[in-house]
């Protein structure tokens, strides 16, 4: 399945679950456990399905012997569960209608959790008789398991791992801040856990929501198990969390994914399950912010929250509150606590308010502590509106206990976002690649850099050539329709300018050939800013051709609808320029798509020409323990990688226009006033007289 296809079939799924949701008083916090516990039951019966045969040949292969074992005992150790048939998803799916549908998935969760006795009372069961007790709900539970059988039964835990994630970030849309409890985006995890790069290990996450820094590093693991060398590529987590709820979620998570873990319910501040001082190898956490009600007194004796110092208030309290002081904020009490859960080697990637970068008095010496005591590996400023439920900027911190440079790696990613609507941003693969080779630089991995913009002219080649199969339909149709000399003519110049393709291609073959993964660094890097410099005016020409058709076909489009109202037809144009408008339309979108790895080589090689870290104004700094003194230890991005004003592309000619108009727009705008304060005024004097 496809990424597209993917993300389709999530849309699909939310829009009819969120249908159903929409048709009754149901609040999304209400509603997530059972669609969730449902989601999990079909990837449960996808799971078992797919070793069915295996189990079952095994079953039949010892029944009779010494080694005979129960059928559940072999399903266990083939796949991690057991199915009995009333919890399979096909008999809940066909289930007569007069049967009990709650009693049933209520049966069929109790089967999954006393063969997996980590389940036990996590999965949702009497949930389902509060919606069919309802008039308004009763058909939800069969409607859900009608969407969800869409799912396709070959999907492995990955994929419906991301479909669970997916239901996770909507649900967090919806239920607003209480939502953002349990869910932080999925990009912002993925790049701090390519810059902190779990190999294998214990990973600890105090405040653990959902689950997904888990999942994460599992992924990451996988992805990077031909890289790892100790033989430590396994991954055991530890979580957290305060409500029994979101620790339900986050167990039921790590079973989607195949994770093995201890989650547990505490409330961090008061109670250590996990024995954290220097237990783990990485530490990923999103921790709640600007928290101000922990007891000093209950945390002050506290090695994981005292061993670099406690926030305290400036001031003193009067005599009658003694005992009663609260910490004036609990940010440092998470940085304190992230420091202190880390082996000697380990390393920690956690999200933080912008605040506590600059955060004063007590704060400030903890703060200095850290640094000096070389515990900082680097800090990033997040873009604002990445969070579906705070608008608070965020900064993410990163420790390395086994760091010996003694400079801080500052990074700005303010301006390094994709929009993904009018409220919300992220990062997309590319650009949560492009900010972790900038850490894997100053590791001096400059391999790695090199392979990035391989695997991105490789992609862009891909998308191109299979772009290129379709010019030639395009060009026919084009010519069907367009019947003047300028149409023709630039469909000819369209035609040869994707001809240069062949000559690019042969220029790749020949780079892939010379600049092999066997050539020096320098060799690799020089030949790939010449590929690179070679395709610029191919992709220039390539949309000037498009822009150009686009124009014509548009203008004749324009003479078919005014043509079709003279002759008082109601067809505005034929179906034969519509199919072609959208060809051409989905053309130009694909180019663009390939055209977007060149631009993100083009922003890598523009940064770091030479396949080496170096500081970019704007962008990156390596500060030394001096600098970082002169700015009374501050640990804000902004105040050490500076300002770049970036160019906009626009002639002077464009920018003259766009002034004009704006010119023009704000004087309408300006009259519009005018005359609506004149007619309010007018109003008022006839209101007045009236009365």
């Amino acid at each position: 399945m496809t990424k597209a296809q993917l993300k389709q079939l999530e849309a699909d799924l939310w829009s009819a679950a969120d249908k159903l949701r929409a048709n009754s008083d149901l609040k999304s916090s209400e509603y997530s456990i059972p669609v969730l516990g449902l989601i999990f039951l079909k990837f449960a019966d996808n799971n078992y399905r797919r070793h069915e045969g295996e189990i079952l040949a095994e079953f039949q292969k010892l029944k009779g012997t010494r080694r005979e074992k129960p059928i559940s005992e072999i399903a266990l150790e083939k796949c991690g569960f057991y199915l009995p048939d009333h919890a399979r998803y096909d008999y809940l799916l066909t289930l007569p209608q007069e049967k009990d549908i709650a009693k049933a998935l209520k049966e069929a969760m109790k089967a999954i959790e006393e063969y997996k006795p980590e389940l036990e009372g996590v999965l949702p069961k009497d949930e389902y008789f509060r919606l069919t007790r309802d008039p308004k709900t009763k058909d939800i539970p069969n409607q859900l398991l009608k969407s969800f059988a869409d799912i396709p039964a070959d999907f492995s835990g990955d994929l419906f791992g991301q479909i669970y994630e997916y239901f996770l970030a909507e649900f967090a849309r919806s239920e607003g801040s209480k939502g953002g409890e349990f869910f932080t985006p999925r990009s912002v995890v993925r790049l701090m856990v390519e810059i902190i790069e779990p190999h294998g290990g214990k990973v600890f996450d105090p405040a653990c929501g959902s689950g997904g820094m888990f999942v994460q590093s599992a992924q990451f693991i996988e992805e990077h198990r031909r890289d790892v060398r100790s033989g430590r590529g396994d991954v055991f987590v530890y979580g957290q969390e305060k409500t029994q709820e979101t620790v339900n979620l986050a167990k039921m998570n790590l079973a989607v994914n195949g994770l093995r873990g201890d989650v547990r319910k505490a409330n961090t501040y008061y109670d250590d399950p996990h024995e954290s001082f220097g237990a783990f190898d990485y530490v990923l956490a999103n921790p709640p912010f600007n928290v101000d009600d922990v007891s000093v007194s209950s945390i002050e004796h506290d090695r994981r929250f005292n061993t670099h110092g406690v926030p305290r208030n400036k001031s003193k309290l009067k005599k009658e509150d003694q005992g009663k002081e609260t910490v004036p904020n609990g940010n440092y009490l998470w940085i304190n606590l992230f420091a202190t859960s880390l082996k000697p080697t380990g390393r920690a990637a956690l999200v933080m308010a912008n605040s506590a970068s600059d955060a004063r008095h007590s704060e400030a010496d903890i703060r200095r502590k850290l640094i000096e005591e070389n515990l900082i590996y680097g800090m990033l400023t997040l873009p604002s509106n990445m969070f579906y439920t705070v608008t608070l900027p965020a900064t993410l911190w990163f420790f390395d206990r086994a760091k010996t440079d003694d400079r801080i790696l500052f990074i700005d990613a303010r301006n390094v976002f994709t929009q993904i609507d009018r409220a919300h941003r992220e990062f997309s693969t590319a650009q949560v690649n492009n900010l972790a080779i900038i850490s894997r630089l100053h590791k001096g991995r400059r391999e790695e850099f090199v392979e990035l913009v391989d695997r991105y002219f490789a992609f862009g080649m891909e998308r191109l050539l299979e772009n290129r199969k379709r010019v030639q339909p395009v060009s026919g149709q084009l010519l069907e329709v367009l019947e003047d000399a300028a149409g023709k003519k630039a469909v000819g110049e369209l035609v040869k300018q994707w001809a240069g393709l062949g000559k690019l291609e042969a220029r790749y073959d020949q780079y892939r050939k010379g600049a092999g993964d066997s050539a020096p660094i320098e060799k690799r890097n020089k030949a790939q800013h010449q590929l690179r410099e070679a395709f610029d005016p191919f992709f220039t020409g390539l949309h000037e051709g498009l822009k150009q058709l686009d124009r014509i076909v548009r203008q004749h489009e324009k003479e078919q609808a005014e043509a079709a109202q003279k002759e008082g037809k109601r067809g505005s144009t034929d179906r034969q320029t519509r199919a072609l408008k959208t060809a051409l339309e989905e053309l130009h979108r694909e180019v663009k798509h390939a055209e977007k790895f060149y631009q993100d080589i083009h922003w890598l090689q523009e940064r770091f020409p030479r396949a080496e870290y170096e500081d970019v104004t704007g962008l990156c700094k390596l500060a030394t323990p001096e600098e970082v003194a002169e700015q009374d230890y501050s640990l804000n991005p902004g105040r050490y990688v500076g300002v770049v004003i970036e160019e906009d592309g626009k002639t002077e000619e464009e920018f003259v226009e766009e002034l004009l108009n704006v010119s023009a727009e704000t004087e309408q705008l300006i009259n519009s006033a005018r005359q609506l304060e004149k007619t309010i005024r007018t109003n008022l004097k006839l209101l007045g007289g009236a009365l």
